[in-house]
């Protein structure tokens, strides 16, 4: 048995059954153990950033990681800004990376790389292996890491010769280290706090945002009188009917500074104190008062469900009804807005529908207009780097067994970055309607311009415009196998979300806004 044999077999007994791969040379071994190894799902990204979101998708929704397969420090350049997403929402991805032979790196070829440098700015945990005889012992390590709550990207970098040498070992899987346990201190602080003080804010992120969690925070404040939100960009929130319909912290940063104004005690549930996504002049990096006092109930990896449970027994919180967020919004017609798309997509997404949101500026207003929506699950790009939505309507898709109807809510502009996981898309036959936002701009881009006071000029308003040539989403997704029409108006979207939801393979929606 050589080093990638004993890496297939490893990763199996653990637990990890896709890989998303863009190999090159240096990987050929992996690619035959995986050709000789039963038992592993095989997906290829014609990019390494589709493969590096692809796997961000499949965790969020499976709950367990997926391998990666990246060609040298270039193939994990390539994958960095979908690592970083990752990184950001706390998603366990093995992240291997082919290099040079450990003899053959003194010799300084055309793809040898710094590979660790590029590693770490993305990784939990990093290792080079030595020698085969190790692969399936690092593999078991990096799976054990990868799925260290809350999750982290776990990079195992594999010399080929570490790959092809002789004297692979099978390595047994390693316990999965659970969510550690709140502090009783913390709930106490947290509980007496609620008591005691006025203008509290309960600011939920990561697993808090499911429905298990958010049924306790309800009750907490409910039986206390404070109020609640999420953080303005989250891993996975459950939503809609049965579901608590929260209200997330602006992206402005003006919005975002008036709606925490009155708070004088913020909580923290798996989340961070609210801080700007970019400065500006004048303006302050921290979104709360100064003032305010900051409380940590659960930190990233500690258990927030069980958290908030001890946190409603410490203040004797009784049971809570979930607020009814009135009917099932009627679909809307006539030019598009995001109001009115977002009542569309509401009136007629099925249960159980995944939505992965990289609609950009567009889309700042969907979360109100969709609290009444059959249940569903809201995936947001957690890290700013754009090129995230398509990677990771795929990836979810995959994670959520191929049953779920997954919704891309996609900018133009973005998608532009990793349009070649259509054709993932297509070759995987996945469930995935994209709503492609075509603007021919880059909306967020004209906003930030202006935020700096600066008032764009010729030359400025061509590095933010995508017209001139136009781009044509119903080519370019036909290009990748995938069917795709256009919709100028709310009524013909709807139409093609429907005649989408009765197929089974990816369709897109090219939406002129």
């Amino acid at each position: 048995m050589n080093g990638a044999e004993s890496l297939v077999h490893t990763l199996l007994k653990s637990g990890v059954e896709v890989c998303f791969s863009n190999p090159g040379t240096s990987e050929m071994h992996f690619v035959a153990a995986l050709d000789r190894i039963p038992g592993m799902r095989c997906v290829l990204g014609l990019q390494e950033n589709v493969v590096t979101g692809m796997a961000d998708g499949y965790w969020r929704m499976a709950g367990k990681p997926a391998v990666t397969l990246l060609h040298c420090g270039p193939g994990l350049g390539n994958g960095f800004a979908n690592l970083h997403n990752a990184r950001r929402a706390r998603s366990g991805i093995v992240n291997c990376v082919g290099d040079q032979a450990t003899y053959h790196r003194p010799y300084d070829a055309p793809l040898t790389a710094d590979t660790e440098g590029v590693a770490r700015g993305v990784s939990g945990w990093m290792r080079t292996a030595r020698r085969a005889t190790e692969v399936g012992r690092d593999a078991a390590i990096a799976v054990q890491a990868a799925r260290t709550a809350p999750g982290q990207v776990a990079t195992l970098i594999l010399p080929s010769d570490t790959c092809w040498d002789d004297g692979g070992v099978v390595a047994d899987p390693l316990p999965v280290p659970v969510a550690q346990p709140a502090d009783p201190l913390a709930v106490r602080n947290a509980a007496r706090i609620l008591r005691e003080k006025k203008n509290v804010l309960i600011l939920l992120g990561g697993p808090a945002l499911f429905e298990g969690a958010q049924a306790f925070a309800w009750r907490a404040a409910q039986a206390t009188g404070h109020k609640l939100m999420a953080e303005g960009s989250n891993g996975r929130t459950q939503r809609g009917r049965g579901r608590l319909p929260l209200e997330r912290v602006p992206y402005p940063a003006d919005q975002a500074i008036a709606a925490l104004s009155w708070v004088e005690h913020l909580i923290l549930v798996n989340a961070r104190a609210p801080v700007g996504f970019f400065a500006y002049p004048n303006m302050p990096s921290i979104h709360y008062p100064a003032s305010a006092e900051v409380h940590v109930l659960t930190r990233y990896e500690q258990d927030a469900e069980a958290a908030l449970r001890a946190l409603c027994e410490e203040l004797k919180a009784p049971a809570a009804a979930l607020p009814d967020p009135g009917p099932r919004p009627e679909g809307a017609r006539g030019a598009p807005t995001p109001e009115g798309l977002a009542r569309t997509i509401a009136s007629i997404m099925p249960e159980g529908t995944v939505i992965a949101d990289e609609s950009v500026s567009f889309g700042r207003g969907f979360f109100k207009e969709t609290h009444a929506a059959a249940p569903h699950d809201w995936l947001q790009i957690c890290g700013g780097a754009i090129g995230c939505g398509l990677p990771l309507a795929t990836g979810a898709a995959i994670g959520a067994g191929g049953s779920r109807r997954v919704i891309g809510l996609q900018a133009d502009g973005s998608a532009m970055y990793t349009l070649q996981a259509l054709w993932t898309q297509a070759r995987e036959k996945l469930p995935v309607t994209t709503i492609l936002l075509s603007n021919r701009k880059y909306q967020i881009l004209l906003g930030e311009y202006q935020n700096v006071g600066a008032n764009p000029g010729r030359t400025a308003m061509d590095m933010l415009d995508l017209g001139n040539p136009d781009l044509d989403w119903v080519k370019l997704a036909n290009g990748m196998g995938v069917e795709a029409a256009k919709a100028t108006t709310l009524e013909a979207c709807g139409d093609l979300l429907a005649q989408s939801f009765a197929g089974s393979g990816p369709f897109l929606i090219e939406l002129a806004i």
